[in-house]
């Protein structure tokens, strides 16, 4: 009895854990977004509370948290137009109010404006909905002693405070891009590691998960693409990431290679799991292990570049073998078909290592003959 019990009491406390372990997670991977978005917000009350004399600074506040947030796009792009979105709706606020006071109509009409005026001036969505929760407190709060465009010069330095940290106080955004782009190296060879699997055991079962898992990797290759578009964007007005833009400029180009690299992986993937297997191939299982091998590599020539011409001289290696005459002599047509979709796949593989594509071309073996 108590042999069967256990499992059910562990598994609670498995869940828990693995919350908790989540909950830290999140915590330091946005410890340094938390301290800017403090420091950032400290300064944009200290300008207008103490330098302007605002007794309730509250459109500066709230404009500087607003606008930077704790999402890994921390571009000076969308910063500004987060900030311009929410000014706007204060200011349209402030007019509504300055000309006909307050009351339900009035406050309807604020919220009606804000959002025709930002859903009309930006395509991205979320926007129009900061700009009418702006418009909506000031039109609910009572008028300030300085005026109704007090609040208007308190979003306009909440903005400013928080494009400024964006350049001054960044994020090193670089830490983030490098995260996303172990996910998608971790799930990338994991494929690899299945296709291995599959060949060394003849498991057409197997085959199946590994086609199932490539299919998944569209969001990682996106999670990295977003997260080093914002690197780049940060370092063009950072002086202290300036310096880094090389690096930044050459994992983009990885990036694009990887990118055309998994979705020939989801081709390969997909002959897999239609491949009439009749047992071990244990060739084409060397073959993948050899490219699984190079791939470590290449991930971790993302911190050491000196690595890539290693990641290359193996790819190489690959290549040279890709004649479905040597590895597959004999075998069914749906065989060959499946050593020639493996082709692209290590010419993207070596593009992203640093190799021009024509010099990879002339890596592979010529089967026009």
């Amino acid at each position: 009895m108590s042999s069967g019990a256990e499992p059910d009491a562990a598994e609670p406390r498995s869940r828990a854990a693995a919350a908790v372990r989540a909950a830290v997670d999140r915590t330091t991977g946005s410890a340094a977004a938390i301290l800017q978005l403090v420091v950032a917000v400290t300064i944009a009350y200290a300008v207008t509370h103490y330098l302007l004399g605002h007794q309730y600074p509250i459109a500066a506040v709230t404009v500087t948290l607003s606008s930077l947030g704790l999402v890994l796009d921390a571009r000076p792009r969308r910063v500004l137009e987060m900030a311009i979105a929410m000014t706007i709706g204060i200011a349209l606020s402030e007019v509504i109010l300055l000309s006909f006071g307050q009351g339900i109509w009035q406050f309807a009409l604020t919220v009606l404006a804000a959002l025709l005026v930002t859903r009309a001036l930006s395509p991205v969505p979320g926007l129009p909905i900061f700009a009418a929760v702006q418009a909506a407190l000031v039109s609910l709060l009572p008028v300030p002693d300085g005026g109704p465009f007090t609040r208007t010069v308190d979003a306009l330095v909440g903005g400013a405070v928080a494009l400024a940290c964006t350049a001054f106080l960044p994020r090193d955004p670089r830490r983030a891009a490098r995260r996303e782009a172990l996910k998608f190296f971790a799930a990338f060879q994991g494929i690899l590691s299945s296709i291995v699997a599959v060949l060394r055991l003849g498991d057409t079962a197997t085959a199946e998960q590994a086609l199932g898992r490539a299919r998944t990797t569209q969001p990682l290759t996106e999670g990295w693409r977003a997260s080093l578009d914002s690197a780049a964007a940060v370092a063009r007005i950072s002086p202290f990431l300036r310096r880094h833009r090389g690096e930044l400029e050459a994992q983009q180009l990885m990036h694009t290679h990887m990118d055309h690299a998994v979705r020939n992986l989801r081709v390969v993937s997909r002959r897999l799991s239609t491949l009439p297997l009749e047992g071990p191939r244990p060739e084409l299982a060397e073959l993948f292990a050899n490219l699984q091998s190079a791939v470590v590599l290449l991930a971790q020539s993302i911190d050491r570049p000196e690595l890539r011409p290693a990641v290359r001289q193996g790819l190489v290696l690959v290549a040279i073998t890709l004649d479905p005459r040597i590895l597959s002599p004999g075998r069914p047509l749906a065989e060959s078909a499946f050593v020639l979709s493996v082709r692209p796949l290590v010419l993207d593989l070596l593009a992203a290592s640093g190799m021009p594509l024509d010099e990879a071309r002339r890596t592979l073996p010529d089967i026009t003959t």
